[in-house]
């Protein structure tokens, strides 16, 4: 099992918070440095604490499953890290003709239960980068105000935490693993950050769900009311643009060749 080499997708950070971490970069003067806390510094930070930490909760055995990674060959130099790619087909309901959707979802790890049942596990990371005066605040009062913390998560990353949830649901995830990650603050200035796990916490995905008033119901439906829009559109390509902080989505056709030049360049250049 392995990651998708043109794996592009990046972790959002204080995404429905009431003010974006952005804005206190550019006055930022703390030692974090106002860079490091720049809105596409974060992003970045937030996509490598998740996918490295993904990894250290795995032991060394895999779990060998019947097909083998699609996106790995023999070829490839580098051992590709450990994951496990399911697809699985979803009826889309409703009024008018039905449809099927077929999803790729990913797990990170199997476990067992206390009676021995393997259970499949999805691997997800919280990272708290704003440490005032250089002081972590998760690390004073995660073991006794633990609920506190999640809740501010919640409200500032709803978004992410939404996606995670839904996204282990898809997969048939038995639990949603969350790492409590903070920053190590460098012993000098040409020493980089560092991270270091505080905590781990496990939920049951369909329970989490409802801890965040999560309705898969209504997001069925979301996704119904958009495919049904999409197929009366005439064949091309289109982005499908959600409005930052309001609830309305457009949709924009675009020329065929958009996105489709200099793509990967761009990404690594941000």
């Amino acid at each position: 099992a392995g990651r998708h080499p043109y794996h592009k997708a990046v972790v959002s950070t204080q995404s429905t918070a009431g003010r974006h971490p952005y804005h206190k970069a550019v006055v930022s003067t703390q030692s974090t440095g106002g860079g490091s806390n720049s809105m596409n510094k974060l992003a970045v930070e937030a996509t490598l604490i998740n996918q490295n930490f993904s990894q250290q909760c795995l032991k060394r055995e895999q779990k060998q499953f019947a097909r083998p990674n699609p996106f790995v060959s023999k070829e490839d130099p580098e051992e590709p890290s450990s994951v496990c790619y399911r697809y699985r087909k979803f009826p889309l309901l409703g009024p008018g003709e039905a449809y099927t959707v077929i999803c790729r979802t990913q797990v990170d790890a199997v476990t067992s239960s206390s009676t021995g049942e393997e259970q499949l596990m999805c691997i997800k990371a919280l990272n708290e980068w704003d440490l005032k005066g250089g002081n972590s605040e998760w690390r004073q009062k995660l073991d006794t105000q633990r609920g506190d913390i999640l809740t501010t998560e919640m409200k500032n990353n709803k978004c992410k935490l939404a996606k995670w949830t839904v996204s282990s649901i898809l997969a048939g995830a038995d639990l949603l693993k969350f790492g409590y990650i903070t920053r190590s603050m460098p012993r000098s200035s040409s020493e980089s950050i560092g991270h270091a796990i505080l905590s781990t916490q496990q939920f049951i995905p369909k329970q989490f769900a409802a801890q965040i008033s999560l309705d898969m119901n209504n997001a069925w439906g979301i996704l119904r009311v958009i495919v049904d829009k999409c197929m009366q559109l005439k064949d091309g390509k289109y982005v499908l643009y959600k409005e930052p902080a309001k609830p309305i989505l457009r949709i924009y056709k675009v020329p065929q060749n958009t996105f489709e030049e200099n793509d990967d360049s761009d990404v690594d250049q941000d």
